[in-house]
């Protein structure tokens, strides 16, 4: 078969010929129907070497670590699917074993190191026609959402979910939620916030105003260009008292200063955003008792909502499809910001 893989650092994936694997005890084989690209790999891509040493990478592997499509065939004891079941795969694959993946919170397994989720060094992920997943666990039913759009809801909707859900008890009459990016994960941080919380008033902040524009369709209140400006607008119309939310997608240093000017006391400012950027800590900043965090991915039970909200259209993904062999040219569209929402690779289309 065809995968699109890691071949070097600081190299552009290659396309490459590779043997279709064969399930082992336990492990299901999941024909591909989209795979999303993700910003997470344009950082592993432009990697000069892996942060946790070059042994946690196995190179050449498969990109693609948002994965939807149909189970395939299930290796010996794997039990819970039939083959034609479509499914998503839950990205971060964790111990199974330990406390916190015992709870479904295999994003955080407690083993060294980590999870190890296919796609990101260790695993071949699912940028190719088929993706062998290691345990049944990992896979959730799609019911009647189509996987050639659903992948996206395992990284782009499943991350902004967890991250938004940790405050929820924030976000009541007279809320005010700050989401800074307005790309794919923006846009799905917008529609959770509309879909768990009516009332609360969401502001999108972007760089660019096609984004805000799309922002705004997908339920923000008030589309913002980066800048002193918009902080002094969010400011104003919380009365000076910031956002109970603020959601940096970013994640470097100009959005970070501009979360720690609009967070409110006792608010939320959460850190999802890769950009490296630092947010300085005193007492004077943030405001006092603002809780600063930095979540990541979430939990296969919150996958399980996320496909809830799907199937009840509550959450839309905004998808540009490109076959298996223009991968590398969804990574340069969406390196230059020109993705409006989420590529989605379909090899098997």
């Amino acid at each position: 078969m065809k995968a699109f893989q890691f071949v070097e650092f600081q190299k552009p994936g290659k396309l490459r010929e590779v043997p279709v694997p064969e399930p082992g005890p336990g492990q299901v084989l999941v024909k591909i129907g989209g795979a999303g690209a993700c910003h997470s790999d344009l950082h592993i891509l432009g990697m000069e070497k892996p942060a946790g040493g070059i042994e946690s990478f196995k190179i050449p592997f498969t990109l693609g670590h948002e994965n939807a499509g149909w189970v395939e065939k299930l290796g010996p004891g794997a039990t819970g699917f039939a083959p034609g079941d479509p499914v998503i795969v839950y990205g971060p694959w964790g111990c199974g074993l330990c406390m916190n993946c015992r709870l479904g919170m295999e994003n955080y397994c407690q083993r060294p190191g980590g999870p190890t989720p296919g796609g990101l060094g260790k695993y071949d992920g699912g940028m190719a026609n088929y993706l062998l997943v290691p345990a049944t666990r990992f896979l959730v039913p799609l019911g009647t959402l189509d996987p050639v759009d659903a992948a996206p809801l395992t990284d782009a909707a499943l991350t902004s979910y967890h991250a938004i859900k940790r405050s929820y008890h924030l976000l009541g009459p007279g809320s005010t939620a700050v989401v800074i990016g307005a790309g794919g994960l923006g846009q799905m941080a917008i529609q959770i916030l509309r879909a768990l919380s009516a009332s609360t008033r969401i502001v999108a902040v972007d760089t660019a105003m096609d984004k805000l524009e799309i922002a705004k369709r997908m339920g923000a209140d008030e589309g913002l260009l980066s800048g002193d400006k918009a902080v002094k607008r969010i400011n104003d119309m919380t009365r000076g008292h910031g956002a109970e939310l603020v959601l940096d997608l970013v994640g470097i240093n100009p959005t970070l200063q501009m979360a720690v000017q609009i967070a409110r006391v006792l608010g939320h400012l959460t850190i999802v955003g890769l950009g490296g950027g630092t947010l300085p800590v005193n007492f004077f900043s943030p405001p006092h008792e603002c809780s600063v965090a930095s979540p990541f991915w979430g939990s296969i039970p919150e996958l399980m909502e996320v496909v809830s909200l799907g199937e009840a259209g509550k959450i839309k993904i905004l998808v540009e499809h490109f076959p298996l062999e223009r991968a590398g040219e969804a990574y340069h569209l969406l390196h230059d910001g020109k993705i409006q929402g989420r590529a989605v690779i379909t090899p098997n289309a």
